[in-house]
């Protein structure tokens, strides 16, 4: 009986290590990806609204008329990249005389917001 006492004792607690030490790598690994999330990313895409997307509903406009018609209407600028629409936290206007078109953004990325701080036309 002892012995079965004492084993049951060593399994116990080398279960708690392994938890803790589970435990411990789980939140080095979220602290180290929140760093990489924050880095400075480059982005290439089209600059287009909230509402749109990559598909312009205005009939008979252009995707920068588009773009601007549905801003004025309430929607906010944003960025397709990769099949995802970022939207910038920041400095919305410099966004405005790229609509429409394809750029190149470099910034902050977090989930679908993106930290604008440069952004120029893509060379074609």
């Amino acid at each position: 009986m002892v012995h079965r006492s004492v084993l049951l004792s060593v399994l116990l607690l080398t279960t708690i290590s392994v938890s803790i030490r589970a435990a411990t790598l789980v939140g080095v690994g979220s602290s180290a990806s929140a760093r990489i999330v924050q880095a400075t990313q480059t982005l290439a895409g089209t600059v287009t609204d909230t509402m749109c997307g990559a598909h312009h509903m205005m009939q008979g406009a252009t995707p920068a008329q588009c773009t601007r018609e549905c801003v004025k209407q309430g929607s906010d600028f944003a960025l397709v990249s990769g099949g995802k629409l970022y939207t910038p936290t920041r400095d919305k206007a410099q966004f405005d005389q790229f609509a429409g078109e394809k750029v190149v953004v470099k910034g902050t990325v977090s989930g679908t917001a993106i930290s604008v701080n440069s952004i120029a036309a893509a060379k074609q």
